[in-house]
């Protein structure tokens, strides 16, 4: 049956504590773990509390920028990626999500070739410590800062350059829920995804992510949820909602508003 979780982004002005205690208040049983709110917290002390509340961790954001567009050295980015894959362990994390970083002025091929390089060397790290990854792509118009994987086929593609059953797909109902064939594409690809990001917008995505809350966007949320269901998908439904339009509202609102989305957009499933 799917489960709801909350990420940290949602709540962005909110410490990591006060998401646990909301989340826990909420009877929110899941949620994704940003890494920078759990380091000012503290990750030991983040790892006890999570354990406290009985909270689990769907997935932990994230790793990556193997291209250096984000200013880090290629070594740097995957000794950070191996911290992660390390704590994403600790908090027993569904997935660890993998950002490639932006192109950055290099071709497409040698992009693909560091990811790929960079995934290489990470993925038996990551089978050692039981953590799987999870790249995921992003719409083109706002993905300038995080990744080179503009699409579906693009992010399929890379896994199978890789080809490990370490590695998934992180399915993103903002990002590609706009698309007129969605619904109809996800049994093809389904089984391969890890986590799927929940999130709605009143149109497609621009330069910066404007989402709105779950179920008031022209996202076929409950489509899209239906057609994992058939596909065979069980794992965590994500709510990621970022912008201007959710920032308006207290963010104990929103969490409560997504959970009865939530209940609605899935009320199909059965225990």
């Amino acid at each position: 049956m799917a489960r709801l979780s909350i990420n940290e982004v949602t709540t962005f002005r909110w410490t990591f504590e006060e998401d646990v205690a909301a989340l826990v208040a909420a009877g929110i049983k899941s949620m994704g773990v940003w890494r920078q709110k759990l380091a000012d917290y503290g990750e030991d002390k983040g790892v006890e509390l999570l354990a406290e509340h009985g909270l689990a961790v769907s997935n932990l954001l994230w790793a990556g920028g193997f291209t250096g567009s984000d200013g880090r050295t290629y070594r740097e980015s995957i000794d950070d990626a191996a911290d992660a894959i390390q704590l994403a362990a600790q908090l027993n994390a569904g997935c660890l999500i993998v950002y490639t970083g932006a192109r950055a002025g290099h071709t497409h091929n040698h992009a693909r070739r560091l990811t790929k390089d960079a995934l290489s060397e990470l993925l038996p790290r990551a089978r050692d410590a039981g953590v799987q990854l999870a790249i995921e792509p992003m719409h083109p118009t706002c993905s300038a800062d995080w990744t080179f994987l503009n699409s579906l086929d693009d992010a399929l593609a890379m896994l199978d350059a890789v080809d490990s059953p370490q590695l998934g797909l992180v399915f993103d109902t903002y990002h590609w829920g706009h698309g007129p064939d969605v619904v109809d594409l996800i049994p093809q690809f389904a089984d391969r995804v890890s986590i799927v990001h929940l999130g709605d917008g009143r149109q497609p995505p621009g330069d910066e992510q404007d989402r709105c809350r779950l179920g008031e966007g022209t996202v076929p949320l409950k489509e899209i949820i239906a057609a994992f269901a058939a596909a065979g998908y069980d794992g965590d439904y994500d709510v990621e909602l970022l912008g201007e339009e959710v920032e308006q509202f207290d963010y104990r609102e929103l969490i409560e508003h997504s959970k009865r989305a939530f209940a609605e957009l899935s009320r199909f499933q059965t225990v």
